[in-house]
């Protein structure tokens, strides 16, 4: 919510969607291994994992304007979601395990870049580059 208070209205929906989204699939899982659910059955899986690739696919469209590191993990986490959709979908366990691999690599880079804006901002200079926003995309306002 701070994000929303400093008029970051990008980092807020991404933020505050995301925690919905591991909520959500916490009590997917969980609830049933609780009793308190019927077992989610692996194609209702396959197409809620891929509604969250459709809706991280217009949030990767969101990073064009930014830096390329954020542009990376929003990609990464489109793909990710596409191959956790399709291998829940299809029972293809080979493909989840391809899927776990490229998560890994999504969130290694998501710990880059968060490690990078903050060593970028305490030192006042690039420690960690981030690759820089397209100046092309960027928001002009009109003053």
């Amino acid at each position: 919510m701070l994000e929303y208070k400093k008029g970051n209205t990008f980092a807020a929906t991404a933020f505050t969607s995301y925690g919905a989204f591991w909520l959500s699939l916490v009590g997917l899982l969980m609830l049933p291994k609780m009793g308190l659910a019927e077992a989610t059955d692996a194609q209702f899986l396959g197409v809620y994992l891929g509604l969250w690739g459709i809706f991280t696919l217009f949030m990767f469209f969101g990073t064009l304007p930014a830096n390329r590191a954020l542009q990376f993990v929003f990609g990464s986490l489109t793909l990710l979601f596409a191959l956790l959709a399709v291998g829940n979908f299809t029972g293809n366990h080979a493909l989840l395990v391809f899927a776990g691999f490229e998560g890994i690599i999504c969130g290694a880079s998501a710990i880059y870049l968060a490690m990078a804006e903050v060593l970028n901002e305490q030192y006042g200079r690039t420690v960690l580059p981030i690759g820089e926003p397209n100046e092309r995309l960027q928001v002009q306002s009109v003053a």
